[in-house]
């Protein structure tokens, strides 16, 4: 079977109940990538053993499991990942979302015919009961402005050349993603997104229990990536204080919604 000069890294963090399904996502892919990555955050669970049986199901050198000896947040161990990973380009999952089908067969086919984009994603995950048929592969490209005032990338979306040199934030746990598309933009990189579901997620809306469920943590993370775009001089003092104007405003919508859905 031909494969896709892909590694895929998955940080697992509590993954026992979901980390089969995300992988089965990516082994029935019509396009196989050559390697999966999983990386335990130093889950205090059975994620590691879980891990390792998910490894002996598959061919022999498929799956990689990387064990880190602290929490270090999804940032870490994607880094962590990233440094292992022998593909031409690197791909992202979180361990409970999973893939379209044919995500990496018009991922890396596309990045193939383009080779000046660095960065290939889709702004949001979806819910969908069923996937979705493709016909017309559809690209757009992202600017620095758009991307400074919404992120436009699902982590589980992105695939990127893994030559790149910006990494996630060692340390940062929230908002690790945003920050490292905005770095990767605002040094040059050609960042765009197809025009079609290539996720499903199956994570919390903002204000329910979990990572979503940490609006005010995940509102400083953001405020913390206009921060050092500002600091860098990638933008003005005007952009700047647009853009947290207009974060804050969106988080004042979430916090109202979040308190609507829980009445």
């Amino acid at each position: 079977m031909t494969k896709a000069s892909v590694s895929v890294i998955v940080p697992c963090y509590r993954s026992k109940a979901s980390i089969s399904r995300a992988v089965e996502s990516v082994f029935t892919q019509t396009l196989r990538p050559i390697e999966v990555i999983l990386v335990d955050d130093c889950s205090p669970d059975d994620t590691l053993e879980q891990l390792y049986a998910e490894q002996q199901k598959y061919p022999a050198g498929w799956i990689k499991v990387i064990k880190l000896p602290q929490n270090g947040g999804p940032g870490n161990a994607r880094n962590a990942g990233w440094a292992q990973a022998s593909g031409k380009y690197v791909a992202f999952l979180d361990s409970d979302d999973c893939w379209h089908a044919r995500k990496v067969e018009l991922q890396y086919n596309w990045l193939e015919q383009h080779p000046e984009v660095t960065l290939l994603g889709q702004k949001f995950a979806s819910g969908m009961q069923r996937e979705p048929a493709i016909e017309d592969v559809s690209c757009t490209q992202v600017t620095k402005r758009q991307l400074l005032f919404s992120n436009r990338f699902t982590t589980s979306s992105v695939m990127l050349q893994h030559g790149v040199k910006s990494r996630f934030k060692q340390g940062k746990r929230y908002c690790e993603d945003y920050q490292l598309w905005s770095d990767i933009l605002f040094k040059g990189g050609v960042c765009c997104n197809m025009d079609f579901p290539l996720v499903k997620t199956f994570k919390p809306v903002y204000g329910d229990s979990g990572l979503s469920g940490q609006l005010w943590s995940m509102e400083l993370g953001e405020l913390g990536v206009h921060g050092a775009l500002l600091r860098e001089k990638k933008i003005g003092i005007l952009p700047f204080l647009l853009a947290v104007s207009w974060s804050m405003l969106k988080f004042a919508r979430r916090v109202v919604n979040s308190y609507v859905r829980r009445r």
